[in-house]
């Protein structure tokens, strides 16, 4: 089993007009899906490289987050910090904190990292965002500067074996099933109208 990428990071909104004005509009990304029903959505935006995405969940009593700055500490019980977005080049990093300046945002930066120069600045919503442009290029890892080294890290960097049980139970193919959620009229629109077809022309609910 390997995870390839980032899906998607989803978060909460209160207002989708600003969120898709910002995302879309502003920072570029694509508007690629969405579903909205009796007073919900989930508006979901495509990355450049066409399969990562960031989206968001919009419903009444829904507020805007504390602002705090990446990596600031805090005692609230929050376990998401900011989201960094990465950029090919410095002068695209430079092009969009003109861009984002222009819009009349506060943009913190440009701060060098050692390994990548980054930005700092806020969605709508007081989301902490970062953008990233990367100089450096790991030949070794893991690649740690830290002055209390962890032990664990010096196991390296693959999946060290034997910690976790080994599956004993695989799900039977009879029990590879999905049960109805929220997309599910949404998908069987898509189809209908031809805005989405299945990957390679699987059907999930066939077996391999």
């Amino acid at each position: 089993m390997t995870l390839h990428n980032i899906n998607h990071l989803a978060f909460i909104t209160n207002d989708m007009t600003k969120t898709v004005r910002f995302y879309r509009d502003l920072l570029g990304m694509k508007l690629s899906a969405g579903i909205g029903h009796d007073g919900y959505r989930h508006y979901f935006f495509q990355m450049g490289d066409g399969e990562s995405h960031i989206a968001f969940f919009e419903y009444d009593g829904a507020s805007p987050m504390k602002r705090k700055f990446p990596g600031e500490r805090t005692s609230e019980p929050v376990g998401f910090d900011h989201v960094s977005f990465t950029v090919p080049t410095k002068n695209d990093l430079f092009a969009l904190k003109d861009r984002l300046e222009a819009a009349g945002l506060d943009v913190h930066g440009t701060v060098d990292h050692g390994l990548f120069w980054s930005i700092y600045f806020y969605d709508p919503h007081n989301i902490p965002l970062e953008a990233t442009w990367e100089y450096m290029e790991l030949i070794e890892t893991p690649a740690i500067e830290d002055d209390d080294p962890l032990k664990i890290a010096a196991e390296g960097s693959d999946p060290r074996p034997g910690h976790w049980p080994e599956v004993t139970s695989p799900t039977p193919e009879e029990e590879k099933i999905a049960h109805s959620g929220n997309g599910q009229p949404m998908r069987d629109s898509f189809l209908k109208r031809g805005l989405a077809r299945f990957k390679d022309g699987v059907d999930p609910n066939i077996p391999d």
